[in-house]
């Protein structure tokens, strides 16, 4: 066979097919891994898998693909890259990563989520392929790149892995190279991006198009675009079309009308122009639930369409026709995609049939999506749907953002409806009122809608012989601003008769007014206005003087003072040329809502407004302005900063109303940063960049802010400090802004003289400190060192979800500059919260670990300043260095490193960037707690939670490096108090935390084991480590019954121990398991467990955290309130009844209570009640073996038996056994199975019913006890249990089958009677049965290690020393010398003469222990290092005597070699 070369092209390569090495020497390879090549040989190459260096071996040349590679020298090592471009790269891995994913998402059966990460794979791969071919045009890839990038982050985002940082370009962001705070912005934009394409795809995904598309949600300005085809309706007059959306939920109109004239012709009265139109929307539509649009016809001509079309009849009548309705909601949201050529049919009721075109306009590429912007963006972007001819109908009501410099000054008016009295007419009146907008002088002008000229009257639609007709119109009435105050409107009502004749000669028979600004110079209010209605001659009506005087609404008419110059009468115009008189009879109803960016309905705004008109008022209205609803000030915006500014400019030479602008600024901006207001920012910062222009405001700014920063620096009340340090951002801005305005307007005077104008520019606001040399950079360094303390203090009190916490301390050569102590207090105070609460989200895995880098220089910084400052026996401080240990562990533990629960691409990646920080800390806190000499004793106990918590990372070099400061502490405490039992205490408690959490395994142990000498110790932590890992495991299984069988494990390994209140903790969780089970009776005699530990005295139960202050004998009786109430929900009646006794006897005797004593007997009473009337059915018991190597320690090889539930088949019992072990095969027979299954790493269970064995309580026997008693315990306090099954012995008699069948009984005894704290217990073993497993497990210990230590010449020698010692020493009594004094004796063979097989297999196996002794005391000899050769020596001594004993007894057996 040729040799292996070593490669210089092939080594790197992708996995193209499956291999399965046959032998130790290959490597098992799956598709899609790579693998790195060291060598070649005859179509075999060696090397190993890039996730896991440590897997070495050989595989074949044509599985694998090989890839183009760069080679980097980095030191002595060669580091081998990818040649493929970063984005196809970046691709790669992500494929990857999502793969391993994918197929766990597919094992845990999450079908969606699978198609999802399926579909987003096919993409990326179909892409990748596109990006290796090298064809595409630039811009083609540009914008392929940006869909790769933005798929790889969504799909990151939707499977939670770590968020990827990219610049403008695309490509990811390299920490090294970004600052700190641009790396922060950078993930913040990023999971803005993610968060809106999230939103996005989940839009596009849904089936039932129930999301908004992200892109339109995320705009504050949308638009519906309507293109009106055609109308189809043989009205044979003319007609107009309101169109309008609507929001049925509140019965709304939510847009002005969009106006389209139709002629009797079937065609459009303007036929050149385009019926087209834009509705505006905001956001806040899109939320509504339903929108429709309705389209309002009205036909103008004769009252009744059967008249004939003469001039005898009437015309120019507005006669409403019908309207037809359409839900547009999908169409709005962006669920629906439209084109231009889709029509929607929009039937209407009778006749009509109203085809209407609607699209949003039509996205382009990717940058927008339907329906988004405002009508400039739209005309900007599509310029072929919309024009300046496109009629714009704005929605009733303000945008989100109002935009400095947007001016809106609309009225809308709704006639609502009226009730009016037909007075000497036979019929009801034919109402149609007619509207002007007048000023004092009688002039008139209005506005209808959009789409249509200005009118100067309006006439409302009529209803023919209504009592009380509901209009319902909506209409813009457009007044120029400067007019307002003059303006007034102005209502006719007049009786419209189908005949002209009659018609001409009706006159309008009342009128209503109504002011559109009041008297303190607001306008209108929003909202139903119920108008007086007056009744009087025709010609006065319409004389302006006679009517303006007088109250025009309803509230108004109550006022007496208003009323005085009013008619009394209310049926008639007062005689002669007098005034106007009030209908009683009739009302009229109108709505109103102002649109106006100039007109407010707040007196204290308008107020401030308009200062200068009342300057005397200032200083009431500047306070005013905090109470004044925050809608209507963001409404104003621009004209109330204008207004502060303006306050604040013109007292420039006094500061009266310094601190009350003040004050009213940081009112305005907390508003905006407030949510409901937040989308305002960006009006704020247009106002500051455009339309800002006070040039001086920064002097006054200043003056407030040093004053109140003055005031609490002296300690002193500042109610307004913390709401001006959260507006710092926007004061400073104007500051800045003021200063900048300050300077360009010196510059401009100044510009003839450049060389003055460039002194006056302004400074950068940027340095880059290492350019500074003398006293600059000692002036600067000086600012940091007098900063740092506050700002880490500030930080302290500072939010954790607060965007200024940016760990960007790098301080450590200024520490000697400061209070070394304190500064260092605070600083390990400040590192060690912000570990402990996530400053970032736990995606940001960049800006995490750039934090934590940030950490592990400063802590190193620190550590070096300690050992310098703090070492010495005169300079130590315990309480500062605890702080740095407890850091250092807090450090240490986080979860952002703990690389082990990462994936293998996410873990490799940290550690090429970073390596593993843990480490670092880890091997520095070994280093510093060796040089801490006598000062170690006092971090014992305290420190060993902490050096537990690290020592259990799984990190192998880390545990070896940390574990033996254990022994360390035990040492140091041993030699200071003669033991070290606040060190075991603590341990235990501690180990008993962190394994419950998820910390510890099997190579723990056995670290620990190689580690520790103290044998006691060693076997102790040992036992607790090993039912913990157990209890651990099961707690995530769905079997309540393993973690009721751990859990007793546990408490009752606590009671050996002695450690109370670890038992009593395991005591209640058992309980709190049982009662999930609807186990009473087993609840309640796991609570008696704890009461048995209590006394009925008056002493306190301190020792007990969660008992509070009770008493002893409070906590008992509690306890047996609560057992009692448990055994009578188990019908354990009996049970109940003693602990009455007891109980009634403390009430009787010891504290007189005969209240409470009566009660208790009449309990008690009734349970005697209820053993002799009710019924208790029968529990079955089964017997349960778990055999096979596949069950965990605390079952295998076992057998239990169970106590069945009332009613409770063996069939039902065993299929719910078999539901917590579906792996499990079941055995039929009902014999103790062999060998061959009991070692099989199979599950193999055994289920048959078995028999309790009645042990009648002594005071019951030879007494005529009733049936109900002794049924009772038919079934319970049963220890022994019996199976019966016939055998066959002899010859069978065909005539007589029974003269052959004998029966074969096995007996069963539980550890404890049942029932009991739980619902089972393990049979248990003879003691010789026992002593011979604990000989066949000792021997075969003894031959595993000995083969261990031949194989392996590194392993340490302790393990093997404490066991051959533990065995040969007779002081350690670790042998078999008690097996020889319980059962080697004659009085034993006497009374147990079927053990006499047993007893020959026990002094077998004793003789067989002898040369695996002799084996493993020769190779203890080879490997035992000087210092150990005296205890070598002894062992041997002692060896050679046992030897000698036990040949001579048992005989000699010899090893085979």
């Amino acid at each position: 066979m040729a040799p292996w070369m070593k490669t210089t092209r092939e080594r790197y390569g992708v996995v193209k097919w499956n291999f399965v090495g046959q032998n130790e020497k290959h490597l098992s390879l799956e598709v899609g891994e790579t693998v790195h090549i060291q060598e070649v040989c005859e179509g075999w190459y060696r090397g190993f898998l890039s996730r896991n260096k440590a897997q070495q071996g050989m595989f074949p040349v044509s599985f694998v693909q090989v890839k183009e590679v760069i080679i980097e020298k980095r030191g002595d090592e060669e580091v081998v890259l990818s040649a493929e471009m970063p984005l196809v790269k970046e691709v790669t891995t992500t494929l990857r990563e999502w793969g391993s994913i994918w197929k766990q998402l597919f094992v845990a059966n999450k079908e969606a989520r699978v198609k999802q990460v399926q579909r987003l794979m096919w993409e990326l791969m179909e892409w990748r392929s596109q990006l290796l071919s090298g064809t595409l045009p630039s811009d083609e890839f540009k914008e392929l790149k940006q869909k790769v990038t933005s798929k790889i982050d969504y799909g990151n985002k939707i499977l939670e892995l770590d968020q990827v940082v990219r610049d403008d370009d695309g490509n990811i962001l390299d920490p090294e190279r970004a600052n700190v705070i641009s790396l922060f912005r950078a993930h913040e934009e990023a999971t803005a991006k993610i968060n809106e394409r999230i939103k996005e795809e989940q839009s596009n995904i849904q089936t039932d198009h129930s999301g908004i598309s992200a892109r339109i949600q995320s705009s504050p300005t949308h638009s519906l675009y309507v293109f009106v085809r055609n109308f189809v309706c043989r009205i044979g007059e003319d007609s107009e079309l309101f169109m309008s959306l609507y929001d049925p939920n509140k019965q709304t109109i939510i847009s002005e009308n969009y106006l389209v004239r139709w002629g009797s012709k079937g065609f459009p009265k303007e036929i050149d122009i385009r019926l087209h139109s834009i509705f505006d929307l905001g956001n806040k539509d899109l939320s509504r639930e339903k929108i429709y649009l309705i389209c309002q016809i009205v036909r103008v001509g004769r009252m009744d369409l059967k008249e004939a079309n003469n001039k005898k009849f009437t015309q120019g009548l507005r006669r409403p026709f019908g309207v037809a309705v359409m839900d547009i909601s999908d169409i709005i949201k962006g669920k629906i995609e439209c084109d231009e050529e889709k029509q929607y049919f929009i039937p209407f009721f009778p006749y009509v049939l109203f085809l209407v075109s609607f699209f949003p306009t039509p996205p382009l590429s990717d940058l927008f999506l339907a329906l988004v912007g405002d009508i400039v963006q739209i005309r900007k972007e599509y310029p072929h749907l919309v024009d300046r001819s496109t009629v714009v109908a704005r929605k009733l009501g303000f945008p989100e953002i109002i935009m400095p410099g947007d001016v809106r000054n609309d009225i809308y008016l709704t006639l609502q409806g009226g009730d009016f009295d037909k007075y000497n007419k036979t019929t009801q009146k034919n109402v149609e009122v007619i509207m002007w907008v007048c000023d004092e002088e009688g002039k008139n002008s209005i506005c209808l809608g959009a789409g249509d000229k200005a009118v100067s009257e309006y006439r409302s639609v009529i209803y023919y012989q209504v009592k009380q007709p509901r209009w319902m119109e909506t209409f813009k009435v457009a007044v120029p601003l400067e007019e307002m105050h003059r303006i007034h409107l102005r209502f006719m009502f007049r009786h419209r008769s189908s005949q002209e004749s009659k018609d001409k000669s009706e006159k309008n028979f009342a009128m209503a007014f109504v002011r559109l600004m009041k008297d303190d110079g607001t306008v209108l209010q929003d909202g139903l206005h119920e108008l007086v209605v007056f009744k009087g001659d025709s010609k006065r009506m319409e004389d302006v003087n006679s009517y303006l005087s007088l109250p025009s609404t309803r509230n108004h008419h109550s006022d007496p003072h208003k009323m005085s110059t009013l008619s009394r009468s209310s049926s008639s115009v007062s005689g002669g040329g007098g005034g106007l008189s009030v209908s009683s009879r009739d009302s009229f109803t109108i709505s109103t809502l102002v649109c106006s960016t100039k007109l407010t309905q707040n007196v204290g705004l308008l107020g401030l407004l308009k200062w200068r008109t009342r300057p005397e008022l200032l200083k009431e209205n500047l306070e005013k302005l905090k109470i004044i609803d925050g809608e209507e000030v963001v409404k104003f915006l621009q004209d109330t900063l204008d207004a502060l500014f303006n306050i604040m400019m013109e007292h420039s030479q006094t500061d009266d109303y310094d601190i009350l602008v003040f004050d009213a600024l940081i009112h305005i901006i907390g508003l905006i940063a407030d949510r409901k207001f937040q989308h305002f920012n960006t009006v704020l910062e247009a106002y500051i960049k455009q339309h800002f222009s006070a040039t001086l405001a920064y002097k006054k700014l200043m003056s407030v802010l040093k004053r109140y920063l003055d005031v609490s620096s002296r300690g002193e009340q500042c109610e307004p400090i913390l709401r001006t340090l959260k507006a710092l951002e926007y004061i400073f801005k104007f500051i800045v802004r003021s200063q900048n305005l300050t300077i360009s307007c010196v510059s401009l005077c100044f510009s003839p003289y450049p060389s003055l104008c460039a002194s006056l520019s302004p400074p950068p606001y940027t340095y880059t400190l290492t350019c500074y040399q003398g006293d600059t950079f000692q002036h600067i360094q000086d600012i940091v060192v007098s900063l740092l303390r506050v700002i880490n203090q500030t930080v302290i009190t500072m939010g954790r979800e607060h965007a200024l916490i940016v760990s960007t301390l790098q301080v450590g050569h200024m520490v000697d500059s400061l209070k070394p102590s304190d500064f260092l207090m605070e600083s390990f105070l400040l590192f060690k919260d912000l570990i402990g609460k996530h400053v970032y989200p736990s995606d940001w895995m960049a800006m995490i670990m750039v934090q934590n880098r940030v950490f592990l220089r400063a802590i190193n910084t620190y550590a070096d300043t300690m050992k310098e400052k703090f070492l010495n026996n005169d300079d130590f401080e315990v309480q500062l260095w605890n702080n740095y240990f407890h850091l250092a562990v807090a450090f240490i533990t986080q979860e952002s490193l703990q690389l082990q629960h990462f994936s293998p691409t996410k873990r490799n990646k940290i550690l090429a960037k970073y390596g593993d920080m843990r480490r670092l800390i880890g091997f520095a806190i070994r280093d510093i707690w060796y040089k801490l000499g006598s000062h170690k004793i006092c971090f014992i106990p305290g420190m060993v939670g902490p050096i537990l918590e690290m020592t259990l990372i799984p990190e192998e070099e880390l545990r070896r490096a940390t574990i033996p400061i254990f022994f360390d502490m035990i040492t140091c405490e041993h030699a200071r108090f003669g033991n070290f039992s606040k060190f075991e205490n603590e341990i235990i408690l501690k180990l008993d935390h962190e394994v419950e959490g998820g910390g510890g395994d099997e190579r723990y142990m056995q670290l620990l084991e190689n580690c520790w000498t103290v044998q006691h110790f060693v076997s102790l932590v040992k036992g607790l480590l090993i039912r913990l890992l157990d209890y651990r495991t099961v707690m995530s299984d769905d079997s309540r019954n393993n973690r009721m069988s751990c859990t007793v494990n546990l408490l009752n390994f606590y009671k050996d121990i002695n450690r109370e209140a670890m038992y009593i903790r395991y005591l209640y969780k058992l309980r709190d398991l049982h009662l999930e089970c609807e186990n009473y009776t087993e609840a309640a005699y796991t609570l008696l467990l704890h009461s048995r530990l209590l006394k009925w005295s008056d002493d306190m139960c301190s020792q007990f955290e969660f008992h509070g202050s009770q008493t002893q004998r409070q906590l008992k009786e509690t306890l047996y309130d609560t057992i009692i109430d448990y055994f009578d929900k188990g019908k354990m009646w009996e049970e109940a009844i003693t602990l009455c006794k007891e109980l009634a006897e403390q009430y009787e005797n010891e504290i007189f209570d005969y209240e409470l004593l009566s009660k208790r007997l009449e309990k008690q009473a009734k349970f005697y009640e209820n053993i002799m009337k009710i019924l208790r059915p029968k529990p079955d018991y089964f017997a349960v073996g778990y055999y096979g190597q596949g069950y965990p320690p605390f079952l295998r090889n076992k057998v239990f038996i169970h106590r069945g539930k009332e009613y409770e088949r063996r069939e039902d019992f065993q299929n719910q056994l078999m539901s917590q072990f579906p792996s499990a095969v079941r055995l039929n027979t009902t014999t103790m199975p062999g060998d061959d299954i009991k070692n099989s790493p199979l599950q193999y269970i055994q289920c048959f019913t078995v028999q309790p064995v009645l042990e009648i309580p002594p005071r019951l026997k030879n007494k005529p006890v009733p049936d109900q008693i002794i049924n009772f315990y038919k079934s319970n306090y049963v220890q022994r249990f019996h199976y019966s099954r016939p055998v066959r012995k002899g010859p069978v008699d065909p005539n007589n089958e029974f003269a052959s069948m004998w029966i074969e009984r096995t007996t069963f005894t539980t550890v404890y009677k049942l029932p009991g704290i739980l619902r089972w217990f393990e049979t248990t073993l003879s003691p010789l049965e026992n002593a011979i497993e604990t000989m066949e497990s000792t021997n075969e210990k003894i031959l595993t290690m000995i083969n261990q230590y031949q194989s392996d010449w590194s392993l340490p020698i302790n393990p093997l020393s404490m066991l051959l010692n533990g065995i040969v020493d007779p002081a350690v009594m670790g042998g078999f010398a008690k097996y020889e004094k319980a059962f080697f004796t004659e009085e034993y063979t006497q009374h147990h003469q079927e053990d006499r097989e047993k007893l020959v297999r026990l002094k077998d196996l004793i003789a067989w222990q002898i040369p695996l002794l002799g084996g493993g005391i020769s190779l203890h000899g080879k490997r035992v290092t000087e210092d150990l050769r005296p205890f070598h020596e002894r062992m041997e001594e002692c060896f050679k005597q046992l030897k000698k004993k036990v040949e001579k007894e048992y005989g000699v057996r010899e090893l085979v070699s």
